[in-house]
């Protein structure tokens, strides 16, 4: 067993198998844009617990896809129970600096009383569909460059492309 130049046992680097399991193999992640908002929006309204997922094995760039945490697969996760790694969980708030509060159709109510034009459920209906819309364009503005995933050596700052 060889030694690299700063004297790591090949053994004990990261990407000396190709095929590693070890997250800290990964560099940057790919994640649509879409997703991200998707997964805000869904657990700001109750709806789910969604995440974005990174599944094993890992390399050095990865993609995070939307999915429902509660959900457990039929054969169960990957890697979970047979030894193997876990796929990553990604809250998407790790992906956002700084949220927006999620517009309630109460406030939406509120400034339509407050404002001038009279009250209609399809003027709130529509007032609602662009406090939503500007919300979801407000994120999109926010997205972060790099995102932090646990690792067994601790934290570790990836890349993010989004797509």
């Amino acid at each position: 067993m060889g030694t690299e130049d700063d004297g790591t046992p090949a053994s004990d680097r990261v990407d000396a198998d190709p095929t590693s399991s070890d997250p800290r193999r990964i560099r940057s992640l790919a994640v649509t844009g879409d997703d991200v908002v998707d997964a805000l929006e869904a657990n700001a309204r109750g709806r789910d617990r969604l995440v974005l997922r990174v599944t094993p094995p890992f390399s050095g760039r990865m993609r995070a896809r939307l999915h429902d945490a509660g959900v457990v697969e039929a054969d169960g996760d990957a890697g979970e129970g047979d030894g193997g790694p876990a796929p990553i969980h990604l809250p998407p708030e790790r992906f956002v600096a700084d949220v927006p509060p999620y517009p309630t159709v109460d406030d939406t109510e509120d400034e339509l009383r407050a404002s001038s034009t009279a009250y209609s459920r399809e003027e709130h209906r529509r007032r609602h569909q662009r406090a939503v819309e500007a919300w979801r364009e407000r994120v999109r503005e926010r997205l972060v460059a790099d995102v932090e995933i646990e690792t067994e050596a601790g934290p570790q700052s990836v890349s993010v492309s989004y797509l």
